[in-house]
C-alpha cells in the first residue's frame, strides 16, 4: 500500500511506544495522520489496575509533540458484547480462551476500522508486530522481523477486507529500534513498560478478577496416576492445563529438571485434565508426563485468510499458543467444521480453547480454536482414567 494510494490512515493508539512510533514514522512518510485512543473497559477505570487515564495523558503527550490530531472513542459495549461475554463463556465450560485474538478481530479490526473510514480514512495502522504482502491478488499476513515481539498469532482471525486497508509499519523494526526512534524523538513513552495484561482489561492478579465474573465451583484435585486425593480446587474455569503454580499441593520446585530428590520429595505437580462432567481436576507429576504431550489436535472456529482453506498432506508449521516454537505438522483432515492437525513431534499442555495458528514459512495461513488433543489415537490421559476405573 503505496503513499499515492493512501493519504489519511488512522493510527490506533494506545499510550505505548509501539503505536506511538508507528504514527511517528507514517507521519515522517508523508500521510496524514490521525491518532485514535479506545475506551473498551468501564467496570472498575477507577482502580489501581487500569491505567486508562494515564494511558490517554501519555497519548495526548505524543500526539502533541507529532502534530496530529487524536480522537477519543468509547466502544465499551462492543468489547462487552463481543469479546468478553465470549470470555466469559468460554471458561464457564472449563476451556481457556485469548482474549487478544478476539479482541484484533473484533474491536481494533472491526469497530475500530469502521470508525476510522467515518472519518474518512484511506488505511488504518496499529503498532503490531507484524507483516504484510500482496500476492497472487490477496493480502498476506507475515510474521515480523523480530521474531521475539511478533504477534501474527493474534492477528489469525483476520480477513481479506480486514487486512486490505491494514497498514503495520513495525514490520520490520526490532523492539530496540523502536524504544531508539522514540528517545530520539523525544517521545515520553520511549522507556515506557510493555503492557502483559488482557486486552484493554489491564495488568491485575487474575483469578481475583475472574472470580468477579465466574463463580466458585470447589472440587477434587487428584493425582491421575494413583487416583490419590491431593486437595480442593476453587472451580475448573481457574485452572487450565500445564498449569504449576496456583494449585497449593505441594510439589518440589526444579526437581522436573532431573534434580536428584530425598525420600518423600516429588516433581512439581501439573494440571493435566479438567472433567467437567466431575467437577475433578487431576493433576500428574513432572514437566515432561506423558497426559501432557498430545500429536494431534483437532480445531474448530477456523479462519483461513485467503478465504481458502491449506492443502491437507502439506508440511507447515504451528503454535498451538504464543509462546510456543513453531512445530512441523500436517493437516489430516479438513472440512468447514473441523481440521485435524498432526504434528511430527509431540507437544507439550495443548489446552482446550486456545489458539492453533498456521504458517507456511513467514505467512501466516489462519487457524482456529483448540476443541481437543490426542496422543498415539487417543485422548490424552486417557489410558490413565481407564487404569483407575478398572
Amino acid at each position: 500500500m503505496s503513499s499515492t494510494s493512501v493519504k489519511t490512515v488512522v493510527v490506533g493508539l494506545s499510550g505505548g511506544v509501539d503505536s506511538s512510533v508507528a504514527a511517528l514514522l507514517l507521519k515522517e512518510q508523508g500521510y496524514r495522520v490521525i491518532g485514535l485512543f479506545m475506551k473498551n473497559w468501564e467496570d472498575d477505570d477507577t482502580d489501581e489496575f487500569c491505567s486508562t487515564r494515564q494511558d490517554l495523558i501519555d497519548v495526548m503527550s505524543v500526539t502533541d509533540i507529532l502534530g496530529i490530531d487524536v480522537e477519543v472513542v468509547n466502544f465499551a459495549k462492543e468489547y462487552r458484547d463481543r469479546v468478553f461475554s465470549t470470555f466469559l463463556q468460554e471458561y464457564n465450560a472449563g476451556r481457556t480462551p485469548n482474549p487478544d485474538v478476539l479482541c484484533n478481530a473484533e474491536i481494533k479490526f472491526a469497530a475500530f476500522l469502521d470508525h476510522a473510514i467515518s472519518l474518512g480514512a484511506d488505511a488504518i495502522a496499529t503498532g503490531h508486530y507484524a507483516g504484510l504482502q500482496d500476492f497472487d491478488g490477496k493480502r498476506q499476513l507475515l510474521k515480523a522481523e523480530d521474531g521475539n515481539k511478533d504477534q501474527s498469532y493474534f492477528l489469525y482471525r483476520l480477513n481479506q477486507p480486514q487486512l486490505k486497508p491494514a497498514m503495520f509499519p513495525l514490520a520490520h523494526w526490532l523492539k530496540p529500534e523502536v524504544r531508539a526512534k522514540a528517545e530520539a524523538a523525544g517521545l515520553p513513552v520511549a522507556k515506557k513498560k510493555d503492557s502483559t495484561g488482557i486486552c484493554f482489561i489491564g495488568e491485575r492478579p487474575f483469578n481475583d478478577f475472574l472470580q468477579r465474573y465466574v463463580p466458585q465451583n470447589p472440587g477434587e484435585i487428584l493425582d491421575l496416576d494413583s487416583g490419590k486425593l491431593l486437595g480442593t480446587h476453587q472451580g475448573l474455569a481457574f485452572h487450565t492445563l500445564g498449569q504449576r503454580k496456583g494449585l497449593h499441593i505441594g510439589g518440589i520446585k526444579g526437581n522436573d529438571q532431573g534434580h536428584d530428590k530425598t525420600p518423600g520429595e516429588h516433581d512439581a505437580w501439573y494440571v493435566a485434565r479438567k472433567d467437567m462432567a466431575t467437577n475433578v481436576l487431576y493433576v500428574v507429576s513432572g514437566h515432561n508426563h506423558p497426559a501432557l504431550l498430545v500429536d494431534e489436535v483437532t480445531i474448530t472456529d477456523m479462519n483461513w485468510i485467503s478465504g481458502e482453506p491449506p492443502h491437507k498432506h502439506w508440511v507447515y508449521t504451528a503454535k498451538t499458543r504464543y509462546r510456543s516454537p513453531d512445530a512441523a505438522c500436517e493437516i489430516e483432515q479438513i472440512d468447514e467444521q473441523r481440521a485435524v492437525i498432526r504434528f511430527a513431534a509431540p507437544q507439550w499442555a495443548v489446552t482446550p480453547g486456545q489458539s492453533l495458528v498456521m504458517y507456511e514459512s513467514r505467512v501466516c495461513l489462519g487457524g482456529g480454536i483448540i476443541e481437543s488433543a490426542r496422543m498415539g489415537g487417543r485422548p490424552a490421559g486417557t489410558a490413565d482414567l481407564q487404569s483407575l476405573a478398572e
